[in-house]
């Protein structure tokens, strides 16, 4: 049986490897379309497409290079590590919020239950690193307090 950290640990490198072979299958199926179109092409329109085709590519590599970075983060997390200070990896319950620290990664839903992955860079992140339960602070005019750390 896994703990709601784990869970939620689990969910956001699934999502992360999800985006990974997305990327990685754009980028393979452009490289394809570039060669098949060198066969065939010449001329003005050829060198605009292929142009565009090697813009896109660099997008994407990107975009893949954002999200391998956000892998190589959760891939150092511990999931059953618990601290009472929060760190990187810290599932911080806050105002009936549920905060993973870890990298800006998008809102998920587990269980029913919303978690929000935030960087420890981030403001929200940087106020709760080191803070343990019971820690009030306030930012942007909203006052949050740690009701728990996992």
């Amino acid at each position: 049986m896994s703990t709601f950290k784990e869970k939620t640990h689990h969910y956001y490198l699934q999502l992360v490897q999800d985006r990974i072979d997305v990327f990685r299958d754009m980028i393979s199926a452009l490289t394809e379309d570039s060669k098949n179109d060198a066969k065939g092409s010449a001329g003005d329109k050829h060198e605009t497409a292929l142009s565009m085709m090697h813009i896109e590519q660099e997008k994407l590599n990107h975009k893949l290079s954002e999200v391998l970075t956000q892998k190589a983060i959760l891939d150092k997390i511990d999931p059953l590590k618990v601290l009472d200070t929060i760190a990187l990896g810290s599932l911080v319950k806050a105002n009936g919020i549920f905060l993973y620290l870890s990298t800006a990664l998008p809102k998920v839903s587990i269980e029913g239950i919303n978690v929000i992955a935030l960087s420890p860079q981030s403001p929200l992140g940087a106020k709760l690193m080191g803070n343990q339960v019971g820690f009030a602070f306030e930012i942007n005019g909203t006052r949050y307090c740690i009701e728990s750390v996992e």
